[in-house]
């Protein structure tokens, strides 16, 4: 695949396509209003989404708020669905294609055949492997302050520009970008958001890899660790991390930016991970119970299913399996069956 993105608006764009972006989008979320809304007359509604697209007369929508306790407090920004049908055009034909290549192997949110849960394991593997050639080793556990609402979109633009040559594809994505009229943050809500994020944070990660020469590195979203042998070197590096940070991307660090010994393991990912296990945090834990609490009352008084609650509990079955947590789960259900 070229290096840049030359003259592909107009072969990517199709009604075919936006067809592919809107039964992409809706997956999972049928029973909402607006995409039945939608769905009554989708053909007209991708048509007209073409044209406009293909005149450039088309402009973002505003954005409806609220927000989300889980996993923390968050401000979240919903487009119009016609919106969301474009971002995910953007993401899957251009952004993904073009941008996800160039990403470090030990990037992991947000990408096909990644997670949370191989980032944990990563982590954890080497660990092992640090603790064979070093025996005592040091950890430094990164976190950006206020990651999404702290993306300078000016900066972001002209990162993307150096890949993408494609004049209309950019008119496009400045009117993602600019919707609002702020230089500062880009909405949670937004398909293109998680990628984006993940192309401006791809800047600090080719720096540590590449020009700091750190072997053992690996992010997921805004939080990242590295392994260095003594702690000297990782203060050495923090301090040209945070140099980095602030010259090209105007970020900083937070207050939980820390440099551990190994021997006190790390959290991260929602593990307390160390060489020898990977166990579920204690917020997790409390979340795990409340959930069992709740669904075994919903159970008993008729208002749902075992089958139903068994997928209410998937989720958390998924990430509680990557942990040693056979004696958690054994309490846990033991308790609520009594």
């Amino acid at each position: 695949m070229p290096k840049t993105i030359r003259n592909q608006y107009y072969k990517k764009l199709s009604y075919e396509k936006l067809m592919e972006a809107h039964n992409k989008a809706k997956k999972g979320k049928g029973y909402r209003k607006e995409i039945i809304e939608f769905n009554l007359k989708q053909e007209e509604y991708i048509m007209w989404l073409y044209e406009q697209l293909k005149n450039k007369t088309y402009k973002h929508g505003g954005y409806t708020e609220f927000y989300v306790t889980e996993p923390k407090l968050r401000k979240i920004e919903k487009s119009r669905y016609i919106d969301r049908i474009v971002h995910r055009w953007i993401v899957d034909n251009f952004l993904e294609p073009y941008f996800i290549p160039t990403f470090i192997e030990t990037s992991y949110a947000c990408l096909k055949g990644k997670g949370m849960h191989k980032s944990a394991t990563y982590v954890q593997n080497t660990m092992k492997h640090c603790k064979r050639i070093w025996q005592e080793y040091y950890i430094l556990k990164m976190d950006i302050a206020k990651y999404f609402d702290n993306i300078n979109k000016n900066i972001l633009l002209n990162i993307l520009k150096r890949k993408i040559i494609d004049e209309d594809l950019l008119w496009l994505i400045e009117q993602i970008l600019f919707a609002q009229k702020k230089e500062k943050g880009i909405e949670i809500g937004n398909y293109t958001s998680q990628t984006f994020a993940n192309i401006y944070l791809n800047e600090v990660d080719q720096y540590i890899k590449h020009k700091l020469k750190i072997k053992y590195y690996c992010r997921y979203l805004d939080d990242s660790i590295l392994m260095v042998k003594t702690k000297q070197e990782a203060k050495e590096v923090l301090e040209k991390i945070k140099q980095f940070l602030k010259e090209n991307l105007e970020l900083e660090l937070n207050k939980k930016t820390q440099i551990f010994k190994s021997k006190q393991g790390i959290n991260f990912c929602g593990y307390k991970i160390n060489e020898y296990r990977m166990k579920l945090r204690d917020k997790g834990k409390r979340k795990l119970k409340k959930k069992v609490k709740y669904l075994t009352k919903a159970i008993k008084e008729e208002k749902m299913t075992s089958k139903e609650a068994k997928k209410f509990l998937a989720g958390h079955m998924g990430y509680i399996k990557y942990a040693n947590s056979y004696n958690l789960l054994q309490k846990i259900f033991y308790i609520e069956k009594d």
